[in-house]
């Protein structure tokens, strides 16, 4: 038996130890990737895991486009799409700016909300502003109105990976006349907006 004795404090450096060695010599300066691994003490006997196993959930895919110019003279008592053609931001590329869904073919529960300002040329007797799925009404707000009113809605939908949701407006006008949506576009912040994202660990 070789005796070398025991070495002195911090004589033992970093430098001195082979990287395949768990040394945290090289600082990792990015997300770790999936298969990434940690120990960790299972009741007492180290094991190794990867990192897609601990790691959070992500609130992707996610989205918020807003209304680039106004959406005129539409029809009274009609639910109308609205035209939000214009992305704040698309992380998965899931909002399609053409027929403005948001198809997220990613199963789970979404948040939504927006905010819709109208206007109409007279008096409104009702206003409804709506989160369509597959085509059909699902979850809508209403309310008596003036003639300039902001409408907004929140609220949480569960989505199959083939599901879409859609944002529709409905006014009736109190006597003849047509409503519009504004965007306000040539402002920082556009007026009519909506936006959506997957809740994580729902």
């Amino acid at each position: 038996v070789l005796d070398i004795g025991q070495p002195s404090d911090d004589t033992v450096t970093a430098a001195k130890i082979n990287n395949d060695v768990i040394s945290g010599q090289t600082a990792l300066t990015a997300e770790p990737d999936d298969t990434d691994e940690f120990l960790v003490s299972d009741a007492g006997t180290i094991k190794r895991i990867d990192y897609s196993l601990i790691k959070g959930g992500l609130n992707t895919p996610a989205f918020a486009a807003h209304m680039a110019a106004d959406q005129s003279s539409l029809s009274d008592a009609t639910y109308t799409k609205l035209t939000m053609e214009t992305e704040f931001f698309d992380s998965d590329s899931k909002y399609n700016t053409s027929n403005q869904r948001f198809t997220p073919t990613v199963a789970g529960k979404y948040m939504f909300g927006c905010s819709v300002y109208i206007d109409a040329t007279n008096t409104l007797d009702t206003g409804e502003i709506a989160f369509y799925k597959n085509g059909s009404k699902l979850l809508y707000g209403s309310t008596n109105l003036d003639n300039d009113n902001k409408f907004q809605l929140t609220g949480v939908i569960t989505l199959d990976t083939d599901d879409y949701v859609e944002l529709y407006g409905y006014v009736n006008v109190s006597s003849s006349g047509t409503w519009q949506v504004n965007a306000d576009g040539t402002t920082a912040n556009n007026r009519t907006y909506w936006y959506g994202y997957k809740l994580a660990g729902a």
